[in-house]
């Protein structure tokens, strides 16, 4: 047993409708002259992009921030070209700061870019070419690129996290960078900016979110810190986000979305050790560009009965925080009733049980199981590849084609 622990949540969190209003003060605050806007197209259609950019039309020139640029080219899953192109643009607009407004991508791309900028690199690959570049203080330092992000997501909770996922193209893999300087200085939750998300995305993010805080609970790293934000993100999700997928327009939902996405992913980085949920989202996210949220949702409950060991332990306490009153029945029947009710949840958001919109040959499935175990977060929690192969079966034995 060991007792050192970490939980460092150095971001500074602003929460409530129209907080979006705050963001050039903050950044006067924070030093900032030469602001980088960071989003992407869907949300330039969508209005959210000029909602954020007008607010600096008020700004005085010389005495406020200035917006000196805005870069939409970001795709599905940070891809490390877009991290690339992005730091050329902030280079070549000579930004000092960076706003960053979006979903994980988003909010992961703009990490990326922080990282490089910080590190003078030309190529983010170039930082984890082995697929995970782990920092920790005192040798990782602060990175004076002051820093808000706006999530328009409830799912991965990268405004506050200490990881940076990152696309590698070439390898077709999720990397990883765990630096505690590298998530924003400010996340600013501002429910507004979510009520046009679509209810399925509100879903398969919403589930991201559970996800996070089920595997941070069930973590031999876990302690009473991490513990309380995960039961009180799963008790969040529970209630709200059902409003929130069939009424978008519920602000309260919303909100408290955000707040369980944030709990979540800070639970999650502060226990990180065995994610196996997250391994495969990872590996099939990556190999068939897979939504992670959707991925996860797909997972969740699949890994839960296949490896009840890790989560027996803490089986009370998750029923409880899925409304489960434990009546002496035990933890063994207190999982399986977890787990269907989190099946439950699933089916009333309407999200699938399988794969069947991704259809893979054997081949692809076969090239799954070695992507799983060599998955950068695997190290923690290796699986044997029967177990890897026996929980693919589970979601893909119905698309699975002959090649």
């Amino acid at each position: 047993m060991t007792t050192l622990a970490n939980f460092w949540l150095r971001t500074a969190i602003y929460t409530g409708s129209n907080t979006r209003a705050l963001v050039p003060d903050l950044f006067r605050g924070l030093g900032a002259k030469r602001v980088l806007l960071l989003s992407d197209r869907g949300l330039e259609q969508a209005g959210v992009v000029e909602k954020v950019a007008s607010l600096f039309d008020l700004t005085t020139h010389g005495v406020g921030p200035e917006l000196v640029g805005i870069f939409l080219d970001i795709r599905q899953d940070a891809e490390s070209e877009c991290v690339n192109e992005a730091v050329r643009y902030a280079r070549a607009v000579g930004a000092d700061a960076l706003l960053a407004v979006g979903g994980g991508s988003v909010l992961d791309t703009a990490k990326g870019v922080k990282y490089a900028l910080f590190k003078g690199l030309r190529d983010i690959k170039e930082a984890i070419p082995g697929g995970l570049r782990y920092e920790s203080f005192p040798q990782a330092q602060f990175m004076p690129i002051p820093h808000i992000a706006i999530p328009t997501t409830a799912g991965t909770g990268s405004e506050v996290s200490p990881i940076a996922v990152i696309y590698n193209e070439e390898l077709r893999l999720k990397t990883n960078i765990i630096n505690p300087f590298i998530n924003a200085d400010v996340a600013v939750l501002d429910p507004d900016l979510t009520v046009g998300l679509p209810s399925k995305v509100t879903a398969f993010t919403g589930m991201d979110a559970l996800t996070h805080a089920i595997e941070a609970l069930a973590s031999p790293m876990a302690t009473a810190l991490t513990d309380a934000c995960a039961l009180q993100a799963i008790r969040l999700i529970r209630d709200y986000l059902p409003e929130a997928v069939r009424d978008g327009g519920d602000i309260r939902a919303r909100l408290e979305m955000l707040h369980a996405s944030l709990l979540g992913i800070t639970a999650f980085s502060f226990a990180l050790n065995a994610i196996p949920v997250h391994n495969f989202a990872h590996a099939y996210g990556a190999m068939f560009r897979i939504p992670h949220g959707l991925a996860n949702a797909v997972f969740l409950p699949v890994v839960m009965e296949a490896i009840p060991e890790l989560y027996l332990p803490k089986a009370k306490l998750l029923a409880q925080a899925l409304g489960i009153y434990d009546h002496g029945q035990g933890n063994e029947a207190l999982l399986v009733k977890s787990i269907e009710r989190i099946r439950q949840l699933r089916d009333d958001i309407g999200l699938p049980a399988d794969f069947a919109d991704y259809p893979m040959t054997e081949e692809q499935f076969a090239a799954t199981i070695p992507a799983v175990a060599s998955d950068p977060a695997a190290v923690s929690f290796p699986m044997p590849p029967e177990l890897i192969r026996a929980i693919g079966e589970r979601v893909v034995k119905l698309t699975v084609e002959k090649g």
